[in-house]
């Protein structure tokens, strides 16, 4: 909006509108006394029409007219021109009303975009005249335990779940769909915890299975599939934006990345509490009882985009920091905190301190290396104290054997000429070729022989290392850094300038107490114990955020949306929950069975909410068009990881192989050539191993498998709360041109039983291994015309014809989308 100038209204026409107003209200079905007495909340009902229709001109950016609604003080303070945009209980003297209501187009809010609508006019002017209640954040206020509700249909009070959701839905007078066909559950299921989908013959079984925990048993078997973990791992890894090189020109290997992915993958499998889950994130170097598993969850501090040359190397910590805090910010705790980097933030109440004393918490971390050592801070030797023993010991003879033949080489170097001896000052291959060629001209016989016999005694120590088994290592945090200086704002986040000094502590909108960090002092090799401060933090029951941002994440995983549907902002930018008292209830739930994600899954997928059909109906569509309220099941498209497992499912070429270091599918020419190196750091892989679950793709930042890019793959370099699920052309000619597409179809097409068959029986076989039932009369038909066709008219081969059938059941709807 514009700045509020005095407005050019009489009484007579401020009454019209206020009759305007109170007529939208009649018409719209609710009675002025009604109207009076339905409770506006502001968080849910004023801030976001705040937040769509003014904060372009009176928010976090913009104060025209020296008016902001962005926090309460400043919304009802008195403007530049002398008026009140917000007076509590009194509508006729609130301006904001109005400039929204006038016909005045030269006074008229917002002056451009989509006017405000006549139902949001009526939600203000009652939120005014019930007293214009500037309510907390609801995501800052402690999580609160809800009794679920009694619903009038008895079958909906069984699971609590569904008692929440059908009272919303009774509140709008509308009425949830009906249970799914058995063939879709079964299918939704799957897809949902394994990513896979179900045989035919795994179908039938269910449809026939009359029992009544013949649902409940299919789902207790995927979640004790290995699948399960590969699945729901792929959620998380976009969430900490997993990748397995550094990005920039080089784009260089960040070595056992995959150890990090194997460790996520396991975390699910196991049904690892998510509290245990986080903090092997956050301290697992410093925990009680530190493990390999542990250690390799610090990994997560080495996932991020890493600069091998920066310009500025203060600048490029700092911008390491952040996108840890970002990450870490988001991911755990769904707050923007990365946002008050360089100022206070703008929307949410997190001063620019409290940024600086979060990083306080991480300043013992290293960068993820420099370009004299590739490996030392990164890379974490976890082989067995024997092992590590027998390379010690090795080491330290080398060394030996070193200083005594360089005490020799010294020897003779005094007596070179001068020239020789600053030769040998100067570049190690100088130095190696004046001793080679002269070195033996300055040592008696007695240095000569010991020297050779210490070269000797070298050569056999370089043999023995070579035979010891290989060391193994993680990735994570090596080494640290030395944590004695303070930390301080910097100002507009400038390493150059830095302010006030700060101490690790929480955000304050936490309310929570001061931190006490163990008395210890840290060097390279021992960490500073403050990140374990920071875990236990984020992890305890009595953080009002994360229990909720978790159970929030389970919930979109199943819906395809969250309670909160910006699942990585809480804040009050992000979107108000649909369903507050569910997503507490959840949250505590989530606690309650000892942070364990199994018991959660199985609660959502036992709800009718969950079971029912996807299909539309005319009322649910006209009053909740977006499905805010849950009416039915949001049908999906599939994945681009589940469109290519998938398609080697139905031709039966899927490795179902878990576990173990990535995979390279094959490029075609153009996508390499795009790369600065062309072909560097992409290897070659086995055509058994290229048949991996997508999850396995090695994940390079330059470069991305074409087919998963078509389908919506994230940018691995910022964290993913959800990623789009779009319709587009490129995701056609993937599935119509590729060479992997081709390839596939002719492996369906042999999987199936050859072109040497009839049409009718390569129709029959070729659905029921693509979609999982019989072929319909219809599609034998329009199946066996295809076929004859493409032989007949376009004079392709019999085999080529029926390839291209197979190609076209792989393109069909019903393989790509979920009901």
């Amino acid at each position: 909006m514009e700045a509020m100038l005095p407005l050019k209204r009489t009484a007579i026409q401020f009454r019209c509108a206020l009759m305007f107003l109170f007529t939208i209200g009649a018409t719209s079905g609710l009675s002025n006394s009604a109207a009076q007495e339905s409770k506006v909340d502001f968080i849910k009902d004023v801030q976001p029409i705040l937040a769509k229709k003014c904060f372009a001109c009176h928010g976090p950016d913009e104060a025209e007219g020296g008016l902001r609604f962005t926090s309460k003080e400043a919304a009802f303070a008195e403007t530049e021109s002398g008026e009140h945009a917000l007076v509590s209980g009194d509508v006729e003297a609130s301006a904001l009303i109005a400039r929204i209501t006038t016909d005045d187009e030269f006074e008229r809010m917002p002056p451009e975009g989509d006017a405000v609508s006549p139902e949001e006019v009526e939600t203000l002017t009652r939120w005014i005249q019930q007293g214009a209640k500037w309510d907390k954040h609801w995501a800052f206020l402690p999580m609160q335990r809800h009794e679920p509700p009694q619903v009038d249909d008895r079958a909906w009070n069984k699971n609590p779940i569904d008692a929440f959701v059908y009272a919303s839905l009774a509140e709008q007078q509308l009425t949830p769909n009906p249970p799914a066909d058995r063939t879709h559950l079964l299918r939704r299921a799957y897809y949902d915890l394994i990513g896979l989908p179900p045989t035919q013959s795994q179908i039938e079984s269910f449809a026939n299975d009359t029992s009544p925990s013949a649902f409940s048993d299919s789902v207790n078997q995927l979640l004790d599939s290995q699948h399960y973990g590969e699945r729901f791992a792929r959620y998380w890894l976009d969430l900490v934006r997993y990748a397995e090189t550094n990005s920039y020109e080089r784009d260089s290997v960040k070595p056992n990345a995959w150890k990090y992915r194997d460790y996520v993958i396991k975390s699910f499998n196991d049904d690892k509490p998510y509290d245990q889950f986080v903090r092997e994130q956050i301290a697992g170097d410093e925990l009680d009882d530190v493990t390999m598993e542990s250690l390799t969850a610090t990994g997560y501090y080495r996932l991020g985009v890493w600069d091998d040359e920066p310009v500025d190397e203060a600048q490029a910590r700092f911008d390491a920091l952040d996108d840890i805090i970002m990450t870490t910010g988001q991911a755990f705790l769904g707050l923007t905190i990365n946002c008050a980097r360089c100022h206070d933030h703008k929307i949410d109440p997190i001063p620019q301190a409290d940024y600086y004393s979060m990083l306080s918490f991480l300043e013992d971390l290293t960068p993820y290396a420099n370009r004299r050592d590739l490996r030392t801070f990164n890379q974490i030797d976890i082989s067995s104290g024997d092992l590590r023993a027998k390379y010690a010991a090795n080491t330290e003879e080398k060394r030996g054997i070193e200083t005594a033949m360089e005490k020799i080489e010294q020897a003779g170097i005094v007596k070179m000429p001068a020239p020789d001896q600053r030769a040998t000052e100067g570049t190690k291959r100088d130095r190696n070729r004046v001793l080679k060629e002269k070195l033996r001209d300055h040592l008696d016989d007695g240095q000569w022989a010991k020297y050779q016999k210490l070269k000797r005694k070298l050569k056999s120590n370089a043999q023995a290392l070579q035979k010891l088994p290989p060391r193994e290592s993680v990735m994570g945090l090596a080494k640290y850094r030395k944590v004695d200086k303070p930390t301080f704002v910097l100002f507009r986040g400038n390493p150059g300038s830095p302010s006030d000094e700060v101490t690790p502590s929480f955000p304050t909108i936490f309310d929570a107490e001061k931190p006490a960090f163990p008395s210890q002092v840290n060097d390279a090799d021992t960490s500073s114990g403050r990140r374990r401060v920071l875990a236990d933090w984020i992890a305890s029951e009595e953080n009002m955020l994360t229990a909720r941002v978790m159970a929030n994440r389970i919930w979109q995983y199943h819906f395809g949306r969250g309670i909160v549907r910006s699942s990585n902002n809480f804040g009050q930018l992000g979107s108000p929950p649909t369903h507050p008292e569910l997503l507490d209830w959840l949250a505590y739930k989530l606690i309650d069975s000892g942070w364990r994600l199994k018991p959660i899954h199985r609660l959502i997928m036992s709800s009718q909410t969950y079971q029912m059909s996807s299909a539309a109906n005319d009322d649910g569509i006209a009053k909740d068009p977006n499905n805010s309220l849950f009416w039915r099941f949001n049908p999906r498209r599939l994945s681009a990881e589940e469109v290519r497992d998938s398609i080697l499912v139905s031709n039966g070429s899927l490795n179902r192989k878990v576990y173990g270091p990535s995979m390279y599918p094959t490029l075609s020419k153009e996508v390499v050539a795009s790369q600065s190196k062309p072909g560097d750091g992409w290897g070659k892989s086995t055509p058994e191993q290229e048949n991996r679950r997508s999850i396995y793709i090695h994940v390079k930042r330059s470069l991305v498998t074409p087919l998963l890019s078509a389908f919506d793959f994230p940018d691995p370099d910022l964290t993913c709360e959800a990623r789009f699920m779009t319709l587009q052309p490129g995701q056609a000619l993937s599935m119509m041109n590729s060479d992997f597409i081709h390839a596939q179809a002719d492996r369906l097409l042999t999987h199936v039983g050859g072109s040497e068959q009839a049409n009718e029986q390569i129709v029959r076989q070729t659905v029921q291994a693509v979609l999982g039932r019989d072929a319909s009369e219809k599609e034998i038909a329009e199946g066996n015309q295809l076929i004859t066709s493409l032989e007949s008219k376009e004079g392709v081969s019999r085999k080529r014809a029926a390839q291209l059938y197979c190609l076209t059941v792989i393109n069909w709807n019903e393989f790509l989308f979920i009901d």
